[in-house]
């Protein structure tokens, strides 16, 4: 699919995901360089086709330096593997934001701004073009602003995107999920799985396998 790779907007390209990695983690002049807080990049089979954006870190993932380790992450990884999908071997996932940003009135951290996904964009889109995936998941309004300059979840998810050779799809936040825990029809977890359902016939499909009943 290197033809249908998008560029980058803005970036350098790298030869590959280690150049890259080396290149952030060094990082001293981006908007949350002063936080004092960790640069959080991925986890996952970078050779896998199916990509996960998430938002930015939060206190876990600060800690251990990988995304989606939290409640949030375990939720994510219960979702996945609803649908026969092994979060280690057919998952990649990243974020939007690379570091945690500074919580205000008390909390331990908040939304990444505009301003500062802006700023992360070009290194998201370059994981992209080494991922080389098939199938994009976006979680919440900060990944669905970063990837499709769009918000508004609720209208969002579920909806398909065809992006340059690449089937993207908006999804509620795992977060999302945990304040809303009820499962009746048509509420966020419903949805959630009539979405996640649409995403394995998708990467079946592409991938060639049989979908999973």
């Amino acid at each position: 699919m290197s033809q249908s790779n998008p560029s980058s907007p803005g970036a350098k390209q790298y030869s590959s995901l280690e150049e890259l990695f080396s290149v952030m983690k060094r990082m001293s002049d981006d908007p949350l360089a002063k936080a004092g807080t960790n640069i959080v990049i991925s986890r996952g089979n970078p050779k896998a086709k199916l990509l996960i954006i998430g938002e930015a870190p939060g206190p876990e993932e600060n800690i251990q330096g990988k995304p989606f380790v939290g409640r949030a992450g375990q939720m994510l990884d219960k979702i996945l593997q609803a649908a026969n999908f092994d979060p280690e071997q057919d998952v990649y996932i990243t974020n939007s934001v690379f570091r945690m940003p500074p919580g205000e009135d008390g909390k331990n951290f908040r939304k990444p701004t505009d301003t500062e996904t802006d700023f992360y964009r070009p290194y998201v889109f370059e994981i992209i073009r080494l991922i080389d995936p098939f199938v994009m998941l976006l979680t919440g309004n900060v990944a669905s602003y970063s990837i499709l300059r769009k918000t508004g979840i609720t209208s969002l998810r579920g909806k398909w995107t065809e992006l340059q050779g690449r089937w993207i799809m908006p999804i509620f936040h795992p977060s999302y999920l945990l304040r809303n825990p009820s499962k009746e029809p048509g509420s966020p977890k419903a949805q959630m799985w009539d979405d996640i359902r649409e995403v394995r016939k998708k990467y079946d499909e592409l991938t060639g396998k049989t979908a999973a009943s």
